[in-house]
């Protein structure tokens, strides 16, 4: 745990899913007077998603004063207003080319983000359509995703521009084996978001990069931030705060990393660790 020396907090970074979301993808009353009250401070709140900008949801575009968005797991910072994108940290092409080796044939569930938008293979689209799916959220795949006739050809195609590549595993030997063999690789950053999944992005690619160059922008140092998060993705950020705070509904894995575990995304966990630290 890292010692606090009590400055005030200047920025807070907050993942999404299982963080600022409720398990039902909602932003509660609470959670929004609390990011309101921050600003009010003069507090910078910065999303920190590892959803590409397309699937960012409604909630979000609705709260007053957000400036900017970390997506992708920290391949593109966005400037909401004008929607200008001032970062970008994308897979390496040479990598891209040794992925789509490694995984055609293999019959994973891929998605491939560029340009912010989601892109998955179109047979496997439609037999979400028709049957469902087992091991994903079909609904949320269907609403955020696009189908293209090929996964690996578009990856292929669009190799100097894909900004993150998940990988979703029906068992999890699959993904242990996967792991091992991505591992191998020193030109990708290997992370997940929840249980069935791995996430590639580039040599330098996370949340965490992503943050260094917001707060070097806005003259503000890591001493000053505070971070919230639930999954392996937000690590790094949660390590680079001088704050770093653990959802209630993490693994025990996660929250040891944590300087503070606060409660669950359904019970405003967020809102009480703002309230708490900074306001």
């Amino acid at each position: 745990m890292k010692q606090k020396i009590g400055k005030e907090i200047r920025m807070i970074a907050l993942d999404l899913d299982g963080t600022t979301l409720t398990g039902r993808s909602e932003i509660s009353p609470r959670t929004v007077e609390a990011l309101h009250r921050a600003m009010e401070q003069g507090v910078h709140i910065v999303i920190s998603t590892g959803r590409p900008w397309c699937s960012l949801p409604e909630a979000i575009f609705g709260i007053d004063g957000l400036e900017y968005m970390i997506t992708s797991n920290g391949a593109v910072i966005t400037r909401i207003s004008g929607r200008e994108r001032i970062y970008e940290n994308c897979n390496e092409p040479a990598a891209v080319e040794r992925i789509v080796a490694l995984l055609r044939g293999r019959g994973f569930s891929v998605d491939a983000f560029t340009d912010g938008q989601a892109y998955i293979g179109a047979a496997e689209y439609r037999e979400m359509k028709e049957n469902g799916c087992a091991f994903r959220d079909a609904d949320y795949v269907l609403r955020t995703r696009r189908p293209v006739a090929d996964i690996f050809d578009f990856m292929l195609e669009h190799k100097a521009r894909l900004e993150n590549i998940s990988i979703v595993f029906r068992r999890e030997e699959d993904q242990k084996e996967v792991m091992r063999q991505l591992a191998a690789m020193d030109d990708i950053t290997l992370t997940s978001s929840f249980h069935n999944n791995l996430e590639i992005g580039g040599p330098t690619t996370s949340k965490a990069d992503a943050l260094r160059f917001l707060m070097r922008r806005l003259s503000i140092d890591s001493d000053r931030l505070l971070a919230c998060g639930d999954s392996p993705n937000d690590s790094r950020m949660i390590e680079l705060a001088r704050i770093g705070i653990v959802m209630g509904n993490a693994s025990e894995h996660m929250k040891a990393r944590a300087d503070f575990v606060t409660d669950t995304n359904d019970n405003d966990g967020v809102a009480k660790a703002i309230e708490k630290f900074v306001l």
